[in-house]
């Protein structure tokens, strides 16, 4: 089966904190060895089979890049779920989504969401467990989610398997849109979903069940073999990190 990827490489408002230390205009650009963060997605993208890849960013530096790369490129909506949408419409299902700054990525990564997706589902979303995480690098500060499973954190790896999943990421621009209204994003979720989280009841498989059935999707867990799976660059530290991490031919 053929997989469009997207990858995700806009600029926030005002500018990328860690772009802007560096002297860069956009994350995407910032090098490791010799190679873009882009580059490297990329590249990582390919060897694991998907084609076409587009990367949604403005007209640019980063534009051009992505056309020297083979790569589409696809204006950014507003904001990370519209841009989404946007690519749902232009390239359809199956697509999966991936962010710039994910400087580790690796092919057998991608492989794994896309084969270990259940067939059933809509949408496929890698976590990683925070045992993982650290064994695989000490210290790292990443933001985690608790559920009764333990301590899951995102991947920035997701797979919309089939048109459905369309309701998924409208539901995400929704959320999105709520964010300074936070009891509107709770009554979007359940309260009964809200509550059985709160008091640790929850599986983290078991939490995005219950979240697609609320909107009509099928969401599953695919869990992450590798901890640095959910290692992205968001931080001089962590940009330190990948970059040790990479000279140690990780």
């Amino acid at each position: 089966m053929s997989i469009t990827a997207l990858v995700l490489a806009g600029s926030r408002p005002g500018g990328d904190p860690l772009a802007l230390a560096l002297g860069v205009p956009n994350k995407a650009l910032i090098e490791i060895a010799g190679e873009t963060l882009l580059e490297r997605v990329v590249g990582a993208l390919r060897s694991a089979g998907c084609d076409p890849v587009i990367v949604c960013c403005d007209e640019g530096p980063v534009a051009e890049l992505a056309r020297a790369l083979s790569a589409q490129v696809l204006a950014p909506a507003a904001g990370p779920s519209a841009s989404v949408l946007a690519a749902l419409d232009h390239a359809g299902t199956p697509l999966l989504v991936t962010t710039a700054d994910h400087a580790l990525l690796r092919p057998e990564w991608v492989r794994q969401i896309i084969d270990e997706a259940p067939a059933e589902a809509d949408v496929a979303v890698m976590l990683a467990e925070k045992a993982r995480i650290e064994a695989a690098m000490p210290g790292s500060k990443r933001t985690y989610l608790r559920f009764a499973d333990g301590h899951w954190s995102g991947c920035n790896l997701f797979l919309l398997r089939t048109a459905a999943a369309r309701r998924a990421v409208e539901t995400w621009i929704m959320v999105e849109a709520d964010r300074k209204r936070p009891w509107k994003i709770v009554a979007r979720l359940g309260l009964a979903n809200l509550a059985a989280y709160l008091l640790g009841r929850l599986s983290l498989a078991a939490g995005l069940a219950r979240l697609g059935r609320r909107f009509g999707v099928k969401i599953a867990l695919v869990p992450a073999r590798d901890g640095l799976a959910a290692v992205d660059v968001d931080s001089e530290r962590d940009l330190a990190d990948v970059t040790r991490l990479l000279g140690d031919g990780r």
